[in-house]
């Protein structure tokens, strides 16, 4: 039996499921091919790429955090480029409105009444670049979007089209200019990734490619919006046992009592961390969730909902961000592993 489980939500009103599921061969086959691409413009980030197509066919949102010049756009264009879907970026700046991001009323004198002028918002995919640029206040006006998937206006509620996927780029807080994510905003992220400076032999291979331009510019779709809907829904029809359930909810609820963490992560996290663990299934060629899924994304999906305690955060780099991603491995070290791996679990 492979129905859902209760872990697993409903598809919403307006969801990007549109029918069928593909068999695994052929979802294996259309990842495989956004793999390609992503891989053929960020070199040695197997990991980061691997992330981001999880949070794409898991209908979430990726944040994307490192030091300027690591690639981070450029695996937001890559991924937006691999999928036939509208796409739309926004460079996000101090003086960046919130009308700017979601849209504004005009009055137009020929009706004499007000019109709305969609922002650059409505599209499938939003890169909402160096988001943390931008004063809290705009920032905020992608709250709403994000969670329902609308924009409220004037007291008139405008939908987006789905899927609606926003992968945004930020630079570490320590950097001059940049404006802290509040907790709200960052746990609508299911997964934030960093991407690392590349090694030696990635860089050598960056700048061959590079002599005759930018290879995001031979980039094509391959994939369309349709293949997409089908490729949700075959995520959505993964298996997820009682016990991988059971040992979801231990892991979350352990990170709620953990001295060194003043804020847990939320119910919306538990939730995220199963629906990438299913996709991290159908690309391993499964149609069920094991333990292992979930262990390899604990960190991605929760540590940036976290928020550590004054004492670690100080004697950790990062604002805490070392002594989060340790203290969630020993959790998950800590917390006893459903005995039978297999799909009976």
């Amino acid at each position: 039996m492979t129905s859902e489980t209760s872990l697993s939500p409903a598809p919403a009103a307006g969801s990007g499921g549109t029918g069928a599921p593909l068999s695994l061969a052929e979802f294996q086959e259309l990842t495989g091919a956004i793999m390609q691409n992503l891989e053929s413009v960020i070199d040695g980030k197997t990991e980061a790429a691997t992330l981001a197509l999880v949070v794409l066919i898991a209908e979430g949102h990726l944040l994307v955090e490192d030091v300027p010049g690591v690639g981070k756009t450029t695996l937001a264009k890559a991924l937006a480029t691999s999928v036939g879907c509208s796409v739309s970026r926004i460079q996000f700046t101090p003086d960046l409105l919130p009308s700017d991001v979601t849209g504004v009323s005009i009055y137009n004198q020929s009706d004499h009444a007000f019109e709305f002028k969609r922002g650059a918002v409505f599209a499938n995919i939003v890169i909402a670049d160096e988001i943390n640029r931008a004063s809290p206040k705009t920032q905020s006006a992608l709250l709403e979007c994000m969670e329902e998937g609308q924009v409220s206006l004037d007291g008139t509620t405008h939908p987006l089209d789905p899927p609606f996927i926003v992968v945004a780029t930020q630079n570490p807080i320590e950097m001059e200019g940049t404006y802290a994510l509040p907790e709200a905003q960052r746990d609508r992220f299911m997964v934030r990734i960093s991407m690392g400076y590349p090694d030696a032999a990635a860089e050598l291979q960056m700048l061959h490619q590079r002599e005759s331009g930018s290879p995001l510019d031979k980039l094509t779709a391959v994939v369309d919006k349709q293949q997409l809907a089908a490729m949700i829904e075959t995520a959505r029809a993964v298996y997820v046992s009682r016990a991988v359930e059971s040992y979801v909810v231990s892991i979350v609820q352990a990170t709620r009592v953990h001295p060194e963490f003043r804020l847990g992560a939320s119910p919306r996290g538990t939730l995220h961390l199963v629906r990438a663990a299913k996709v991290l299934a159908a690309l391993s060629g499964r149609e069920f969730v094991v333990p292992d899924d979930i262990n390899e994304l604990v960190v991605p999906v929760l540590a940036h909902r976290i928020v550590a305690t004054r004492r670690a955060a100080s004697d950790s780099r990062g604002g805490g961000t070392q002594a989060i991603a340790d203290a969630l491995r020993a959790i998950v070290a800590s917390t006893p592993v459903p005995l039978n791996r297999s799909r009976a679990v």
